[in-house]
């Protein structure tokens, strides 16, 4: 019961941490690249009432940030759906499974900007488009960049519904098990952002 708790909350967190981690980075202006090393999607979800976080270990960016050209800047995720991880090997089986986020079907999840804005001290709205498993959303992503060295930092969280994406069908919609609510988390090391 706990591990299917556990990967229902990783699928809502994976869907959140998606989300996030698709608009967490600022769009780059030019050949600017994710740091894998030093970036993480984390997400929380709560079963039967406990925080659960997971994480997604696979996904990647395209990333065109220029603070001084917020208006052409954008940014696009492309997160794995089958490297959601809550760190128990039976969970972890689980969401790939069709009631979860059907990998063999739904392999990505993705994130695509449509609109920058500075809302001042290195604080920027991310808004986009999320999709998971078939299922797309307008969101808008708060996102703080800090710059040290050759690197930008950009990281931010924000709530998404796993209902809304299908996480967690059939039993798995009861959300006295598994809370609606989860809580995207991203850190994105970032490189080739202009200095802001």
């Amino acid at each position: 019961m706990m591990l299917t708790k556990k990967f229902s909350a990783l699928s809502a967190g994976v869907v959140l941490a998606g989300s996030a981690l698709m608009m967490a980075a600022p769009a780059a202006h030019a050949q600017q690249a994710v740091v894998p090393a030093q970036s993480e999607i984390a997400f929380v979800s709560k079963q039967m009432g406990v925080p659960v976080e997971g994480k997604f270990k696979k996904f990647d960016a395209q990333v065109s940030f220029d603070p001084a050209k917020l208006a052409t800047s954008k940014v696009a995720f492309t997160i794995d759906t089958g490297s959601a991880t809550l760190g128990v090997k039976e969970t972890d089986a689980e969401l790939p499974k069709a009631v979860w986020f059907n990998v063999p079907k739904f392999p990505q999840a993705t994130f695509q900007s449509s609109a920058i804005k500075s809302v001042g001290g290195g604080k920027y709205e991310v808004a986009g488009k999320l999709s998971i498993k078939g299922a797309s959303q307008d969101v808008v992503v708060p996102v703080t960049l800090t710059q040290s060295g050759a690197t930008t930092t950009a990281v931010g969280s924000f709530p998404i519904k796993r209902l809304t994406f299908k996480i967690g069908e059939n039993e798995w919609a009861d959300t006295s098990m598994v809370a609606d609510d989860v809580q995207v988390k991203f850190k994105l090391a970032l490189t080739g952002v202009p200095k802001i």
